[in-house]
């Protein structure tokens, strides 16, 4: 591997059977390849956390964890990887081999700072924290809940107003690096095609709890949903939802389908990379409702998972989470904030859909484009 690699590291083999997850990672690491660059992805996994498919436990190279990983690695195209045990160990090539592709790496984009150990990143010559989720670890580090953000280089995260006098997140003393999500243009080509409804691929509650910061609480998805419970029923669309929601939820769930919603199970339709790319792609447009933390903080977050239909030609109504002081709004992308303008908005694009299939593919080339978002990245980080 030669000196223009570029080092991935994320907690993806943990989290099998969710494309729009493996998407994130691929983003990049295929994004940094059609840079020039070599690519390569590292997990962490700790030995007992390595079962097959009926739940026991096996030596990491036979779990359904690695299987998973492998998968995806090839997925698309394929891409090296290597996971690293919690006891030195290495799954996917040897740890010397390992060691030489960190030294000889240009950066490391480590993702939420999940790749644990001092050796690991001593070995890298530059060293970035990626915040995919902001505010959550921010906050969390102001309570006094998390160590810090570990020892990097540089910090970026994709809360877009982080840093601005109107984000509440706190910047814990870090000069934050903004961007966008990237996508990879020519694997996310445009669908001239009509789409059937309006759809999305959500978590209702995520694995983090509310949080409570300077006598604000900042909510989850969940929270935000249910004020826009009713969409259907306002609405000539037809809404389902590929959501993943826990059976102690049931009211919620209830609460959905007898408002309108078609609800389906994401690991049906969304459960691997070439699934969940034919689920997005076949969709009319996008409804976009962000997790409370993002809306209240006035975050700037844009979704990663809508940066992928508008490369799609498919438009996204998006809850505003202050994306629009960061991106162009109207055309291809409407934001909303109350109920009524999510029903202005889905009235909008009824009336012209083929101007905004084609803005949303244009706001996709010009501000999403994995050659121009990574590209700038690369530039802000003097690589």
């Amino acid at each position: 591997m030669s000196s223009r690699t570029i080092v991935v590291a994320g907690a993806l083999a943990q989290r099998p059977h969710r494309g729009g997850h493996a998407w994130v990672f691929l983003q990049y690491l295929l994004g940094f390849r059609r840079l020039g660059f070599d690519v390569l992805f590292v997990d962490r996994l700790a030995r007992e956390w390595c079962v097959d498919e009926s739940g026991e436990q096996v030596a990491p190279e036979h779990s359904r964890q690695v299987s998973y990983l492998d998968e995806v690695m090839r997925a698309v195209e394929p891409i090296p990887y290597a996971v690293v045990l919690d006891d030195g160990g290495v799954v996917g090539m040897e740890p010397s081999e390992l060691a030489n592709r960190l030294r000889g790496s240009v950066l490391m984009l480590d993702v939420m700072g999940y790749l644990a150990g001092e050796e690991l990143l001593a070995a890298v010559p530059v060293r970035v924290f990626l915040d995919i989720d902001p505010g959550f670890p921010q906050m969390w580090c102001e309570l006094g809940w998390a160590d810090g953000f570990g020892r990097h280089d540089a910090y970026v995260t994709v809360g877009g107003n982080v840093g601005k006098p109107e984000c509440t997140i706190p910047t814990c003393g870090i000069d934050w690096i903004t961007m966008l999500p990237p996508v990879v243009q020519d694997l996310w080509p445009e669908q001239r095609r009509p789409g059937r409804r309006v759809t999305s691929v959500a978590t209702w509650r995520g694995p983090f709890a509310s949080l409570d910061y300077l006598g604000a609480t900042y909510g989850l998805r969940a929270h935000e949903f249910r004020r826009f419970t009713s969409l259907p029923e306002r609405c000539e669309e037809s809404f389902e939802l590929a959501l993943d929601i826990d059976a102690s939820d049931g009211n919620d769930r209830r609460l959905l389908t007898e408002s309108g919603w078609r609800l389906v199970d994401p690991l049906l339709v969304a459960s691997d990379v070439r699934t969940y790319r034919d689920y997005v792609q076949d969709s009319r447009c996008e409804l976009m409702v962000a997790k409370g933390m993002y809306v209240r903080s006035r975050s700037g977050w844009f979704s990663d998972r809508s940066a992928c239909y508008l490369a799609s030609g498919r438009p996204v109504v998006a809850q505003d989470t202050g994306m629009s002081e960061v991106l162009p709004v109207g055309e291809g992308l409407l934001c909303f904030s109350t109920l009524d303008e999510a029903v202005e908005a889905f009235a909008r694009i009824r009336r012209d859909d083929d101007l905004h299939r084609r803005a949303a593919r244009k706001l996709a080339e010009g501000w999403f484009s994995s050659d121009i978002v990574l590209g700038g990245l690369l530039e802000r980080l003097g690589t």
